[in-house]
């Protein structure tokens, strides 16, 4: 399985990030299909209380690279990725990764 993750720095006004996201750039990404799982969290903290660079985190999966690729290149896909910089603007870093279950 792969993984996009998504890593959202700390935006200029949070509370406009969190409204946008949660009404406009959810309902338009959730067009997209074929993900087998979405996951999206606000960051609370860091072991031993430090500062996270990271405000916000998403996870996307699909079962393959060649999948997430077809996801992201469809319009629905592409039509996500366009919002992005509607609303990041603490900047974002996407990352793939390989998932293996370990527990």
């Amino acid at each position: 399985m792969i993984r996009l993750l998504v890593l959202y720095g700390h935006p200029k006004d949070p509370a406009a990030f969190d409204s946008y996201y949660e009404s406009i750039h959810v309902p338009l990404a959730k067009r997209m299909q074929g993900l087998r799982k979405w996951t999206i969290g606000k960051v609370t903290g860091t072991p031993g209380d430090q500062p996270s660079p990271f405000y916000y985190v998403a996870d996307l999966y699909a079962d393959s690279r060649e999948q997430m690729d077809a996801i992201l290149a469809s319009p629905e896909g592409q039509a996500a990725v366009a919002d992005v910089p509607n609303y990041a603007t603490g900047g974002v870093t996407f990352v793939y990764t390989e998932v293996t279950d370990v527990i």
